[in-house]
């Protein structure tokens, strides 16, 4: 058997099911009991978009590679993090994918926006190729800070979504600065508030005629990424109740992360255990079918999900939340505040309300970065970039 076409279950062997224990099993925001709500946690996994290593897909920039399997996996994990937001955004947190369903326009706009072609807005190839200007050469392994600031760059282009990305810096969320970037009179065009109609022409994942249908809203939908390090060459203890409690806030994308050179899209606890998807599989590119229609099973992972032990987490992660509202960016600030409250959970990023005055503006597009502070956090943040002297005093 061709080790890059070995399935899912070839290459982990075996997965074991949810363990029967009475701790809740949290996912992305949603409470469950094992005992009485195991189908509808394996229908919520099944549910988020799973993408993984693909082969023969278009050469990235005419010329490169055609598969992205030993590098990629983090743009992947990237992949299924924005693309939990744009679920959010355009089906709601409550959709569910079934499989033989027939599924409405917007999940086929939302998964031909990642389809592993150039002219995707967030495909490996645009993701690869816009990676170059923050230093990274084509095929190779990115950290969580790197495709956060590449994903942020390539959803300016994302008119359908309407989207306000914005990287938190230096461990710090400016409530002032998100605000100033969400509040402006913005389009609204595509979103679940407007769905697209059923005769919409899709071009690159969303409607051709998206502009005809624009609305001013006072909020613009906000994507927010922290990349955060909690520890040196592991997690520090004192976070990990933290981290958990923001898999229990509504407005959760989860965490990408994993173990070094090795990436994973972790979507949720049970225990000492965090829930995760994992790209590490090498699928054949998808291209649609001469009816156009797009094959979508394998975009969905149909089988329990993998789970590791926290202690085991790599301590440099991006943490991802999604606020479709301003009401939901309020009610995430409050959460956040009264985290900082509870014994024994250790912040892991300060919230302020306004922004410190040693502090660069973050969301100041810049579509060819010079990157003073991508390239300071890119050094701080990724793990292949670890370079640390322990000092004494």
């Amino acid at each position: 058997m061709d080790a890059a076409t070995l399935t899912y279950d070839t290459l982990r062997f075996e997965y074991e099911d949810f363990p029967e224990t009475k701790e809740p099993v949290w996912i992305l925001g949603r409470k469950y009991s094992v005992f009485t709500e195991k189908e509808e946690i394996l229908l919520d996994v099944t549910s988020r978009l799973w993408f993984t290593y693909r082969k023969n897909f278009p050469a990235i920039g005419g010329t490169g590679p055609t598969s992205d399997t030993g590098w990629g996996c983090m743009l992947r994990c990237g992949q299924m993090i924005f693309a939990q937001a744009l679920v959010c955004r355009h089906l709601g947190r409550d959709w569910r994918w079934i499989k033989g369903k027939r599924q409405m326009d917007n999940y086929f706009n939302v998964l031909n926006a990642f389809i592993d072609k150039k002219d995707s807005y967030y495909s490996i190839h645009q993701i690869a190729q816009m990676g170059v200007g923050e230093g990274k050469s084509i095929g190779q392994w990115y950290g969580p800070n790197t495709v956060a600031q590449v994903l942020r760059k390539l959803a300016t282009f994302d008119t359908w979504s309407s989207l306000a990305v914005h990287i938190a810096m230096d461990n710090t969320v400016v409530m002032e600065e998100i605000r100033r970037l969400c509040q402006s009179n913005v389009p609204c065009a595509g979103a679940a508030a407007c769905p697209a109609l059923e005769s919409d022409v899709l071009y690159n994942g969303c409607p051709e005629d998206v502009g005809l249908r624009e609305r001013l809203s006072p909020w613009k939908p906000l994507v927010l990424l922290i990349p955060l390090r909690l520890g040196l060459t592991e997690i520090n203890e004192a976070y990990i109740e933290t981290l958990k409690h923001c898999f229990m806030m509504p407005q959760s994308l989860g965490v990408i992360g994993g173990k070094p050179n090795s990436a994973h899209y972790f979507i949720g606890y049970v225990g000492e255990e965090l829930i995760y998807l994992d790209p590490h599989t090498t699928q054949p590119a998808v291209e649609p079918s001469d009816s156009g229609c797009l094959p979508d099973e394998s975009f969905h992972c149909q089988h329990p999900p993998c789970r590791m032990n926290i202690a085991e987490l790599d301590p440099s992660i991006a943490v991802g939340f999604f606020c479709n509202t301003e009401a939901d960016f309020n009610d995430w600030c409050q959460q956040i505040k009264k985290l900082s409250l509870v014994r024994g959970a250790l912040p892991m990023f300060e919230l302020v309300e306004r922004q410190p005055s040693h502090f660069s503006n973050p969301d100041v597009l810049n579509l060819t970065p010079d990157s003073s502070d991508a390239d300071r956090l890119e050094r701080f943040f990724d793990s292949e970039d670890e370079d640390f002297e322990i000092l004494s005093l």
